[in-house]
């Protein structure tokens, strides 16, 4: 409870140390929402243009970029400093945090408020909206528990990959540069279906970059198109689970690449 009083403490200052400078604030914030245009460009083109795509209807198709970024916009606000940890690396930060009586990860999140998050997650909330509004779904309170499960585990597993590059980072600084490859891919592939890319990119981004699990295989199992997937129901299904367990075994790996730390000069 303590160290949650610290916590939550440390976030209202940095907030409030945001709000000093309004204007910069609100330009943060409005950045935050302008990065998703793209994604609500897709979505205004794919209601308009298309019927559907890879078999899914459009309003089922729009589920998948509406999880996305809600799991995203959720990543960045609770657990987003993760990404860009090599620059910390190579200023010597991380240096300066071994030396203080706190977990060097909790101190690199809570390093700075991310009001980009708030643009992120009102983009994200509104077209969840959209996407909830115009699906024939029946929504039960299982599939309810289901999204909200999967949004989480997205927002995990996200956490872990990039729980992933900070370990290497950790021994190589130029390894954050992976960081920036991981966003492009998630930006580029993470709002479609991925059963109309070639087969071989779709078993990549599922089987060697997880990227299926954030988003596509939690929609294909509420909406009942997993079979065009190429993945087996049970796997699909423990999507949420893969997120959570992904997570508890990034921060292993990144507990062991911190006790082999041996300083930004090596």
């Amino acid at each position: 409870m303590n160290s949650l009083r610290i916590v939550w403490r440390i976030t209202r200052l940095n907030f409030r140390a945001q709000l000093e400078y309004r204007a910069e604030f609100l330009l943060n914030v409005a950045i935050g929402a302008i990065w998703q245009v793209s994604v609500i460009v897709f979505a205004t083109v794919l209601l308009a243009r298309f019927t559907g795509m890879g078999g899914w209807d459009s309003s089922e198709v729009l589920l998948i970029p509406a999880s996305r970024m809600l799991a995203h916009g959720l990543f960045v606000l609770v657990l987003g400093r993760l990404h860009g940890i090599g620059r910390q690396i190579q200023d010597g930060r991380i240096d300066i945090y071994l030396m203080r009586p706190m977990p060097v990860e909790r101190q690199v999140q809570l390093a700075w408020f991310p009001t980009n998050a708030i643009g992120d997650l009102t983009v994200a909330v509104g077209l969840m909206a959209g996407a909830l509004s115009r699906s024939e779904l029946d929504w039960t309170a299982a599939r309810i528990g289901y999204l909200v499960a999967a949004l989480v585990g997205g927002m995990l597993l996200e956490a872990a990959l990039f729980m992933v590059v900070a370990s290497a980072s950790l021994r190589f600084p130029a390894a954050d540069y992976w960081g920036s490859w991981l966003e492009q891919l998630f930006g580029t592939f993470g709002g479609y279906p991925l059963n109309v890319l070639p087969k071989a990119v779709g078993g990549f981004l599922t089987y060697g970059l997880p990227l299926a699990f954030i988003a596509y295989l939690p929609v294909a199992v509420l909406t009942g198109h997993v079979h065009g997937s190429g993945v087996p129901y049970w796997l699909a299904a423990s999507s949420p689970l893969l997120g959570i367990l992904g997570y508890l075994l990034s921060r292993v790996l990144w507990r062991w690449s911190l006790r082999h730390y041996t300083g930004v000069n090596g």
